[in-house]
């Protein structure tokens, strides 16, 4: 059992994307969990990173968890635009973007860049008391309290409709 646990925090490499081993969320150091490829027409867009406190193959479990943790978008692609990741973020976030939650999708949206290049970063960091951090190459942008809005964005990638699953698997190190 062990080794299995182990062999989920080490640093890797995909797609020529290496993301460190760990990260430092609310003071806390996380272990990467897994990495996954964001495909859309076969064309690489980013790879998406999982850091928790403790490697989890379960998505749902990860999801809930009202602990430090954080999911890191690196593109690859040589250009993705404002209106495409307007539009990925809203199929993501589903029918919740227009219930009670909003206005904090609004606000998140809000600071979303005109574009994003191949070796930039998106990040969204979740610590307790203090919510949802989204940082865009390294700076944060716009915070959002609570734990729901954290299950919503941590959801996009983990819940039950994932941009791809195997962009999901690859992040629960199942992949």
């Amino acid at each position: 059992m062990f080794p299995l646990l182990f062999s989920l925090a080490h640093a890797g490499t995909l797609a020529g994307v290496t993301l460190p081993d760990t990260a430092t969320v609310a003071g806390q150091t996380l272990a990467l969990n897994g990495m996954g490829l964001r495909e859309k027409y076969t064309i690489d867009v980013y790879v998406g990173g999982l850091y928790l406190p403790t490697p989890t193959r379960d998505g749902a479990a990860a999801v809930a968890l009202d602990a430090p943790k954080r999911v890191v978008m690196h593109f690859t692609y040589r250009k993705v635009t404002r209106a495409q990741m307007l539009e990925t973020f809203l199929e993501g976030f589903g029918d919740q973007a227009t219930g009670p939650q909003k206005p904090n999708v609004d606000k998140l949206l809000a600071v979303v860049p005109e574009a994003m290049y191949a070796g930039d970063e998106i990040s969204f960091d979740y610590a307790p008391g203090v919510g949802t951090t989204m940082s865009i190459k390294g700076k944060a942008v716009a915070t959002v309290p609570g734990a729901e809005f954290m299950r919503m964005v941590f959801g996009v990638w983990l819940g039950a409709r994932p941009p791809s699953a195997a962009l999901k698997a690859g992040m629960l190190g199942t992949g």
